[in-house]
């Protein structure tokens, strides 16, 4: 017999630096998939929800399938090890492949490379998660010794999910812009009043910074307009029903801009002045302008009505897609390099079994357990009501609080949001428990998180737009959130307990299976949810948008009207991200506390009475 040791530090780095990189993966997909393709790419927000909902699906035939082959794997390197690697090569790859979408694809031909590209990476998601869970027994002995490197590998993913969050937007940005300069595709174009057809507009904001009824039209004679692109944004979206191939639509979040005269110069960066531009085509002599500027330089303008006017806009949107491009294939690089540090340092025994749930037994061990069933349905609602706000968050940040520095205040809620979910899980949990039963800790939760969103709501609908201020709620609904992922996991436990009183069977491995997949649906469910809420309030303001610039032009000097071309509304985005998920948190309350009835007393009867079998 041989001696029995214990882990190694070596080990126990290997296993967690492998946690960090299959995060990081998972976090970049899950935070960022829907507005790359969305807001960056193009593609309908609806069809987007669908392809991030069938996905999901698609993930509950998926991962027991996968659990089975792992199983059945017989090699000398183990049967975890080489699915582990297999799964990771090929995701990386797909996971740069995904990020990396042909800017010339049609609409139809953009949405089917989303498709399978979403999905044949979750695909091989799986195919790296189930062997990377299951072979802890494979080089551990106890089970206080697996609970531990159980409990350092989650928090390692938790370290790995928060370096996404916090640097992905400002990453992006950086290397979007220095390979964006390296370019060789970017095309200038010249308007000029002289030449074309170009409808400019001054128009006047209020001391607030709204627009107002004020408006006056520029004489196009004195304006040069200079926009910069590349093809794809030339050739942006195309409508050949409204006779609008290649129109292209610029608003303030989707470019850099400057404009200046004899006695009034802005730059993006001044936060007080927009620029609209509307183009037909990239050579077209259809083009309108509209200049936002507040009052006092409205009326130096029209009293300078002779002054030379220079306007440069340039496209964002060449720089988001390029850096998320580069910025995967950083993380890719990493993810394989981590996995291969696991594959390397740990070593299996031979002699492990793995039990793989088949679909039915699945099924069999929720329809047999009304509190496993209760504590999935739970979980599902409970992740869908933060992942619904999470997956609006960047359109928060981007559209409504808007301003030149959005990346970096995204990037600063997302630091304090992120560290408080991991401070709760590690530190407040012990000590709530010492003072109060899991129940009462489920339901301060609950109510901490809606408390939170009702904040939250309250301050995004008087017009707070101070990041420091949004602390407050963040820290309700992060600490709240990151205790519940603990508390729900101590529940889905006490569920296999009962189970096994009641069924004469103990399906704690089939139970414990499911969790990823539940969180996996409410992640579709919330992106479902998120997709009809930019398609309905049109929150795609500035994603290759097409408009008719003459339309637009006869519009506003016809009514008067500037909020027509001002963004869209945001009304719409701020109830969707705080009501939806106060309704979603309400209805998971009321089925818990109808449906669960494992109270510490309960489960101590239920313990004596499995001793006594």
């Amino acid at each position: 017999m041989g001696e029995r040791r214990n882990l190694t530090g070596r080990e126990k780095f290997a296993y967690g630096i492998g946690a960090v990189g299959k995060d990081m993966v998972y976090m970049l997909s899950a935070s960022y998939v829907l507005y790359y393709f969305q807001d960056i790419m193009g593609v309908s927000a609806i069809a987007m929800g669908i392809i991030l909902l069938v996905a999901r699906v698609f993930d509950a035939f998926n991962d027991p399938i996968m659990g089975v082959i792992v199983a059945k794997t017989k090699t000398q390197w183990g049967k975890f090890r080489p699915w582990l690697m297999i799964g990771t090569i090929t995701n990386a790859v797909l996971l740069i492949l995904m990020f990396a979408a042909p800017p010339s694809a049609t609409a139809g031909g953009m949405i089917a490379y989303a498709a399978v590209t979403y999905i044949m990476w979750g695909v091989t998601y799986t195919m790296m998660d189930i062997p990377y869970w299951s072979m802890v027994p494979a080089f551990t002995e106890s089970g206080k010794e697996r609970e531990g490197l159980s409990a350092l590998a989650r928090s390692c993913a938790g370290v790995g999910s928060a370096i996404i969050t916090i640097v992905t937007v400002m990453a992006v940005a950086s290397l979007g812009s220095m390979m964006a300069a390296k370019s060789t595709d970017n095309i200038v174009n010249v308007y000029s009043g002289k030449s074309s057809d170009i409808d400019y507009y001054v128009v006047c904001r209020d001391e607030d910074g709204n627009p107002t009824d004020n408006y006056m039209q520029m004489d196009g004679t004195k304006v040069t307009l200079n926009v910069t692109g590349t093809e794809r944004f030339f050739e942006g979206a195309h409508d050949s029903e409204e006779g609008l191939d290649g129109a292209i639509y610029l608003k303030n979040d989707n470019s850099d801009y400057s404009f200046k005269t004899d006695d009034v110069s802005f730059e993006k960066s001044d936060g007080d002045s927009d620029i609209e531009v509307a183009i037909d085509s990239k050579d077209s002599s259809n083009v309108t302008v509209a200049l936002y500027v507040p009052v006092e330089e409205y009326w130096t303008m029209t009293e300078n009505l002779d002054s030379e006017v220079v306007i440069d806009v340039k496209s964002n949107q060449e720089v988001e897609r390029l850096g998320f491009k580069y910025f995967t294939i950083i993380i890719g690089i990493l993810f394989v390099l981590f996995i291969t540090i696991t594959c390397v340092c740990i070593k299996e025994k031979s002699t492990v079994d793995m039990q793989a749930a088949s679909i039915g037994e699945m099924f069999r061990a929720l329809i047999q357990n009304d509190q496993a069933m209760t504590i999935v349905a739970t979980i599902v609602l409970v992740n869908t009501a933060l992942f619904i706000t999470s997956n609006l968050l960047i359109y928060f940040f981007k559209y409504d609080l808007a301003g030149s520095n959005w990346r970096g205040n995204y990037t600063l809620f997302n630091t304090f949001a992120g560290g408080m979910q991991i401070l709760a899980m590690m530190i407040m949990f012990p000590l709530l428990r010492k003072a109060f039963t899991t129940l009462k800790i489920f339901y301060i939760c609950v109510f901490a998180e809606i408390v939170g969103y009702i904040v939250l709501l309250a301050m995004v609908i008087s017009g707070v737009t101070n990041v420091f201020a949004f602390f407050v709620p963040g820290f309700f609904i992060m600490s709240g959130f990151g205790l519940l992922n603990v508390v729900v996991t101590v529940f889905l436990a006490n569920t296999v307990d009962y189970g096994e009183l009641k069924n004469n069977r103990r399906d704690e491995s089939v139970i414990f299976s499911m969790q990823t997949f539940v969180v996996k649906l409410a992640s579709g469910i919330a992106a479902l949810v998120a997709s009809i809420c930019l398609a309905v309030f049109n929150i795609q303001a500035d994603s290759a948008s097409v408009l008719d610039a003459k339309g637009l032009a006869y519009k506003m000097s016809s009514l008067g009207e500037p909020q027509l071309i001002d963004n869209s509304s945001v009304m719409g985005l701020r109830m969707v991200m705080t009501v939806g998920p106060i309704a979603v948190l309400v209805i998971a309350y009321l089925i818990f506390k109808r449906k669960y009835i494992l109270t510490d007393e309960k489960l101590q009867e239920i313990g004596e009475e499995l001793s006594l079998r």
